[in-house]
């Protein structure tokens, strides 16, 4: 896997996205980027600066005025850490006051455009794989691998909820059930760049497989692209 593929993984809350492209990049070696941690660090900011996150001019000065980065693990195998004006918040950002959030901030124009900026330059070259709600339709809509997780409604909660309770947040089934379908709505009808599965993108429904199996799956698709040198196409 040495021809510098650019992948991405797209799809709803709690499909797996994350799961998957961080195992990905490790098996490669290639470059992780979660487009979600950028949005979700500025939420913390700005729910911190009690912005109201009905006033998109408010949230585009938030934005221009917000250092976000993505700085690589600190040991080998570790977590890729997400720094917000040099603060690490990767366990903060992942608050139900965040999940709550989040997505009223990254359907703001100004946000979004800025925030794909970024994203973009740190793609680079390729030998990157990137996970997101937009990677493959706007972020990198060329690139060589396009994936679209998708799960049942009630995995999804399932799964949010139990990630949620491991790292210690007391959160209910059905709250947290509310958040992702209201997340699911706002992310498929905002204005700029809806969530949608990108032309070419190989969907994979996660629902009836384990962490290892959607990833070897997704991982032999990598493998034929790079055999080939050319784009993977088509539907599990």
């Amino acid at each position: 896997m040495d021809k510098g593929l650019r992948i991405t993984v797209d799809g709803p809350a709690g499909a797996g996205k994350s799961t998957a492209a961080k195992a990905i990049a490790k098996r490669l070696g290639y470059l992780y980027i979660d487009t979600g941690a950028m949005y979700r660090a500025l939420t913390l900011k700005a729910v911190h600066q009690s912005v109201d996150l009905s006033d998109e001019e408010a949230l585009d000065r938030l934005a221009a005025g917000t250092d976000v980065r993505l700085a690589r693990p600190t040991r080998p195998g570790g977590p890729y850490r997400v720094i917000l004006d040099g603060e690490d918040v990767t366990e903060a950002i992942r608050s139900p006051q965040v999940n709550a959030a989040v997505s009223q901030v990254a359907r703001v124009p100004g946000v979004r455009a800025g925030m794909v900026d970024r994203q973009r330059e740190m793609a680079g070259d390729g030998r990157v794989v990137m996970d997101g709600r937009d990677t493959g339709t706007n972020v990198l809509p060329d690139a060589e691998i396009k994936f679209y997780l998708t799960a049942s409604f009630d995995t999804r909660v399932d799964r949010r909820y139990q990630e949620q309770r491991r790292r210690g947040f007391e959160v209910d089934r059905e709250a947290v059930a509310r958040d992702i379908a209201q997340r699911d709505e706002i992310d498929s009808h905002r204005a700029v760049s809806p969530l949608r599965k990108a032309p070419g993108a190989i969907e994979v429904d996660s629902t009836a497989l384990t962490i290892d199996q959607m990833v070897e799956e997704m991982l032999e698709i990598c493998r034929r692209a790079a055999d080939d040198q050319g784009p993977a196409s088509g539907a599990r």
